[in-house]
């Protein structure tokens, strides 16, 4: 079965590419693009798409990556030897199985989600380069060597907030979410907020490519912002006529969904500003 675009994700021609050569080359997927673009939401949808259960790994910048594999826990078996715990016998009562080891003994093929990678310590993704090429690992303290049952098909997000090393880089399929062209992102809204009246997206669009590509901005707005910023104006009952700015000000009507920093906010001030300043 190949991925496509589904009922409630809407995928770029050369995502939908990606995701199948991916799947075809047996190769971690590496996803990057800007926060809001759907990275994690894309590995929900292969997984829906393709009939697969999902599993997700989280990554924060505390993560180790045996913690994906397996932790033992020492400490606990320590106490309980103390106690004097049968359990001490077998050391596997002291073995945490992590999302690597869930998807490799999964009795069908899963989709794992490696989601953040980038946040991360540097090293992280060259300690998993092994395990994710051979799809095995030696766990030390039973002696035992854990395949997988079925390759899973891997997809590893990046909000590319630092780089990869080479390696890693060399091991997956690489593909960059762009950010949609208008008549994508028509159709995006379209499944999110079906039956908008075509004034209110045509203006409400008009304004947020507007302030997406202001000269000096921080943070563009995303897919996902623009979308709670829509939803917002029909909670409101906006029409297009109470989104229409005079020059004055600057700052679009309930621009709290798109802009995201005080730096932001102070530069379409600063820009009403000179805007009354020529009046």
């Amino acid at each position: 079965m190949k991925f496509t675009s589904t009922d409630t994700y809407i995928a770029a021609d050369d995502l939908a590419v990606a995701v199948n050569a991916a799947v075809t080359l047996e190769r971690p997927l590496l996803v990057k693009g800007e926060p809001g673009t759907g990275k994690t939401e894309l590995a929900r949808q292969v997984a829906s798409a393709l009939g697969l259960d999902m599993i997700e790994w989280n990554i924060k910048s505390t993560t180790r990556a045996q913690q994906g594999l397996y932790e033992y826990d020492a400490v606990s078996r320590l106490r309980d030897s103390q106690l004097g715990d049968e359990r001490v016998r077998n050391v596997s009562n002291y073995i945490k199985k992590g999302k690597i080891w869930q998807a490799f003994e999964s009795d069908k093929k899963v989709v794992l989600l490696i989601d953040e990678i980038d946040k991360a310590d540097i090293e992280f993704p060259n300690d998993l380069l092994q395990e994710l090429d051979r799809m095995a690992f030696h766990v030390y303290e039973t002696g035992e060597t854990v395949e997988a049952r079925h390759r899973p098909v891997v997809i590893i997000t990046s909000n590319n907030e630092k780089e990869l090393p080479d390696a890693f880089l060399r091991r997956c399929f690489f593909h960059y979410i762009s950010f949609p062209d208008p008549s994508t992102l028509r159709q995006i809204i379209e499944v999110h907020h079906p039956g908008l009246k075509p004034q209110l997206l045509e203006t409400a669009l008009t304004q947020f490519f507007e302030v997406r590509e202001t000269p000096g901005l921080k943070k563009k707005p995303s897919t996902s912002e623009v979308l709670d910023w829509l939803k917002l104006l029909l909670a409101e009952d906006l029409t297009a006529e109470d989104l229409r700015r005079d020059g004055v000000n600057a700052l679009p009507r309930l621009h709290g969904a798109l802009l995201k920093n005080e730096q932001d906010v102070h530069l379409f001030e600063r820009l009403a500003f000179m805007a009354r300043a020529q009046r």
